[in-house]
């Protein structure tokens, strides 16, 4: 019996002693939505094996958002790494400031080699220490005015500032540059911009193929903005709030990567600036498809001049805005979609063509409603047959946003009606390039066609 005893206490010891149950120290990563043990082991410079060696992990495929996973071979480093999108405006500086995190330290976690490459929606590791604060609020010293000035501005001292900001001296600040001090501000304090701009957001980050760009800022009183972005001017325009808003869609083909964002400001004062940063645009993963339609449809020379009228129809930037709440359904409820927005399509076994620039509403059946419905107010710039499109309705709603109806059997209003949300419009059809009685339903933002799914029920902008 003592033998079988100690024959037991052998194996117990043998196994909690073995390399794979046992775990090391090192700071702890919390697992990200959409993480894998790969792209952890890539974004620390380490081998699965040694990730899953320091974790005492056996299934690689067990691993959940929220866990946390010790990181072997950081060596100095400690505590909590928590993660950060990098938001617009936000730079190497600023973030060293605001996190007090050193400068060194931050390149060395997210592998960073210069400052240019700090892209807005990327996301980035900021170690967390139960001693060092965070600081939000920031100011920026006026032309002609000291430190010593700011500080009395700000309810602070000369001597917080140097120490939150790593001066080398308490009068080692330069006019614009954006100091952090004890305080309470938005958590959307821009680190790169001139204190005339209180905040500044890019909804949702990282940007997507077929998305809405939302950009957000709140600047001083007097303040006047434009920019590009995508090869297209932005309009700014005030929301209820007091924010100044520019919505720019993103095209479903767009190749992913980092794409300059420029903002132009006329300040108060007068004077004119200009903030760019790169912006990230991730992949949506949109699938592919094969349709068999009418030859004489896809010929360019009908395609493009048709294509262009519509261009030139939702070119034009109406000031007023026309909506107030969520996009509805063009349709009634019980719909089918047939097509999905951004699919990539083939016609009639060719080669590859392009992607599919709207939301296809199906019949369900014999019983199935083909009325069609504005989704929000607005003024109907278009309405008439076209080759591809068939019976076609645009309506403008105003601060570049508009929608297109395809396909139509028939049209029930005119150019220059004013329509209200829910009222109706036509009737679902299968004119024009089809395989069957649908309605195709666009939105165009700021020239671009979007992912119409984003708009229903969300209110953009936030």
């Amino acid at each position: 019996m003592r033998k079988t005893i100690l024959a037991l206490l052998i194996v117990i010891i043998s196994i909690s002693s073995s390399p794979a149950a046992a775990q090391t120290s090192g700071p702890i990563y919390i697992v990200q939505p959409g993480d894998t043990l790969s792209s952890i082991a890539v974004r620390f410079n380490i081998t699965v094996a040694q990730l899953m060696e320091a974790n005492g992990i056996s299934d690689p495929n067990l691993l959940a958002a929220g866990q946390q996973v010790i990181i072997p071979g950081l060596e100095g480093i400690s505590g909590i790494l928590d993660t950060k999108i990098v938001g617009f405006g936000d730079n190497l500086r600023g973030l060293t400031r605001s996190t007090q995190v050193p400068l060194h330290l931050l390149k060395r976690l997210n592998r960073i080699v210069s400052p240019s490459e700090l892209y807005v929606g990327v996301s980035l590791i900021i170690p967390q220490s139960d001693t060092a604060k965070t600081y939000t609020a920031r100011a920026a010293a006026h032309n002609g005015e000291s430190m010593l000035e700011l500080a009395v501005r700000q309810n602070t001292d000369i001597w917080t500032l140097a120490t939150v900001n790593d001066l080398s001296a308490p009068i080692a600040g330069l006019p614009g540059d954006a100091l952090y001090y004890p305080g309470e501000s938005s958590a959307n304090t821009p680190g790169g911009f001139p204190s005339a701009i209180l905040s500044a957001e890019v909804k949702t980050l990282p940007l997507k193929q077929g998305g809405t760009a939302q950009i957000l800022i709140q600047a001083q009183n007097g303040t006047s903005l434009g920019g590009m972005f995508l090869d297209h001017s932005l309009h700014f325009f005030v929301l209820p709030d007091g924010r100044l808003a520019a919505l720019q869609g993103v095209h479903a083909m767009l190749e992913p990567g980092a794409y300059p964002l420029r903002i132009d400001m006329t300040l108060p004062d007068g004077s004119l600036q200009s903030y760019e940063q790169m912006v990230l645009v991730k992949s949506t993963g949109f699938a592919e498809e094969s349709l068999t339609v009418d030859p004489a449809t896809l010929d360019p020379a009908v395609i493009e001049p048709e294509l262009q009228r519509i261009v030139d129809v939702v070119a034009p930037i109406t000031p007023q805005r026309y909506w107030q709440n969520p996009f509805a359904l063009p349709v009634d409820p019980q719909y089918c979609v047939r097509g999905f927005y951004g699919l990539r399509r083939t016609y009639n076994g060719g080669t590859y063509f392009g992607f599919h620039s709207g939301l296809d509403f199906g019949i369900c059946s014999d019983a199935h409603p083909f009325d069609i419905y504005a989704p929000a107010p607005g003024v109907v710039v278009f309405a008439e047959n076209l080759f591809v499109r068939g019976n076609a309705t645009i309506i403008d709603h105003g601060e570049g946003v508009y929608t297109g109806y395809w396909h139509q059997d028939e049209i029930y209003v005119k150019v220059g009606d004013f329509v209200n949300a829910g009222q109706l419009i036509g009737k679902i059809g299968s004119t024009g390039r089809v395989t069957g009685p649908h309605l195709h339903w666009e939105i165009w933002v700021n020239g671009v066609q979007v992912q119409p799914l984003d708009w229903l029920f969300v209110l953009i902008p936030e």
